[in-house]
């Protein structure tokens, strides 16, 4: 594994969950104090929860009952998802960091940090891998090689995985800066033909401002960000500047937006950022990234141990792959609505705000998939409409809930009518009686099989026992 982020940690625990030794390497000696994401959204929650880790991030996160589409006016009403956790949770990317990493040390992941990796060399049973450490250079050896390396991943460029898309356009810009008259709401949102931004509370009395102006559509790089410039931005766009002070983190990015050809080329994978880079537009790049992992871990697991069927482990591109073109479809879409600085962007903007408020389904859309809800990966045509979709968390007359089923990292069986046969993979368990209540689209089904990640894999209806 290459990259200690929140992606390559959670793909490391997922990896010993699965009984496979594993080697982190990152290149950072320490992790960065800094945060560039600050959301955890509804899917990411659960996928925390099916592996008994989630409390702490809800102890320490904020919650908040909506997400955003574009900074519009009207925001997503995450309280008509069917889910424990119909919120956004802001917390950190630092924390979540220290508390990923304590999740894979406990597991046995092998994590070291301040060792680079400088090329890969596959052959026909693994991967030779040239890494410079604190001692000076080495080499080591693994069965596969994923990079969980970030947009300028060495692991990719090494594998010869082609990274097209499209260069920035639009630079946005973020300050972690102390105000001394902070604004009253916990989340500011602004939007004016002047630019946009938002503020948002961190730990440690800081506050980070993140926004655009129409002075940062441009395609050549601004150079760094300056205290004064952000000042001045901020002015800008909202009359004042709150007493902006001390800044502790001041950035750009921008909107550049390169997928992976593939996600896997022989022993070599991609999961996170390495394999899409996009406009952090909805604050869900680590969320993709983290259920990049949960999707990847149990294949790549089952497949060093030798018990995956034929052709698993190619079924990660196969799924993710169209989930990071979605991922840059809407975020491109987002920039264009939050960049739209002329008046004719700005009835745009209201017409679609509005709808968001008018039409209860068209929100639910939004929000199912902002929150990563509403992934399903493809199956059969003949398939029951269940299957590739991500399961509830469902409750059992015997007091079993899902989640807490799949806290094993092992296929599950339900039995929800009796008589069902464990004729799938060699590791499953297997749980007798109903649900105590029946999801819609649920109605006839007899019994189910999840995967480790909390998707469907077969459905029996009752029709068919």
């Amino acid at each position: 594994m290459v990259g200690a982020g929140p992606v390559g940690l959670w793909l490391a625990a997922e990896l010993r969950l699965g009984g496979v030794r594993v080697t982190v390497l990152e290149q950072r000696a320490t992790p960065s104090p800094h945060s560039r994401a600050l959301t955890l959204h509804p899917r990411t929650l659960e996928v925390l929860a099916c592996r008994g880790v989630v409390e702490p991030f809800l102890a320490e996160g904020l919650r908040l009952p909506d997400g955003h589409f574009a900074s519009l006016d009207n925001r997503l009403d995450f309280a008509v998802l069917d889910t424990p956790y119909p919120f956004t949770l802001a917390i950190p990317q630092a924390r979540t960091e220290e508390l990923l990493a304590e999740h894979a040390h406990a597991a046995g992941a092998d994590i070291r940090r301040g060792h680079r990796v400088t090329a890969l060399t596959e052959y026909a049973s693994g991967v030779r891998v040239s890494v410079t450490g604190p001692q000076g250079p080495y080499e080591t050896e693994a069965a596969y090689v994923v990079g969980c390396d970030g947009t300028r991943s060495t692991v990719r460029d090494a594998a010869g995985i082609g990274f097209p898309g499209s260069d920035a356009t639009v630079w946005g810009w973020l300050g972690d800066v102390v105000l001394a008259a902070p604004p009253a709401r916990p989340v500011v949102s602004v939007a004016t033909p002047r630019g946009g931004l938002m503020c948002v509370p961190l730990p440690g009395g800081v506050h980070r401002f993140v926004g655009h102006t129409p002075q940062d559509v441009r395609q050549d790089w601004p150079g760094e960000l300056t205290f004064e410039e952000l000042r001045a931005k901020v002015v800008r766009i909202t009359g004042e500047d709150f007493g902006m002070r001390d800044p502790r983190w001041l950035s750009r990015y921008g909107n550049a937006a390169r997928q992976a050809e593939t996600y896997r080329r022989g022993r070599v994978l991609l999961a996170g950022d390495a394999a899409h880079m996009h406009f952090p537009a909805g604050g869900v790049g680590l969320n993709v990234g983290v259920q990049d992992a949960a999707n990847l871990g149990w294949k790549l697991a089952a497949t060093v141990r030798g018990d995956a069927p034929e052709g698993l482990l190619d079924t990660y591109h196969r799924e993710r792959h169209p989930v990071g073109a979605e991922l840059l479809r809407t975020t491109r879409a987002q920039t264009a609505l939050m960049t739209a600085y002329s008046g004719d962007g700005a009835a745009l903007r209201s017409l679609l705000s509005d709808t968001i408020a008018a039409v209860p389904e068209f929100s639910r859309r939004l929000a199912e998939g902002l929150s990563g809800l509403g992934v399903a990966y493809p199956a059969d045509g003949d398939a029951h409409p269940l299957t590739g979709r991500r399961a509830p968390n469902l409750r059992l007359a015997s007091g079993a809930e899902l989640f807490g089923l799949l806290r094993a990292g092992r296929h599950v069986l339900l039995d929800l009518a009796g008589g069902a046969q464990a004729d799938g993979p060699s590791d499953v368990i297997v749980h007798e009686g109903p649900p105590t209540e029946v999801p819609a689209g649920w109605a006839g089904v007899a019994s189910v099989l999840i995967r480790p990640d909390g998707h469907v894999a077969r459905v029996r209806t009752r029709e068919a026992a």
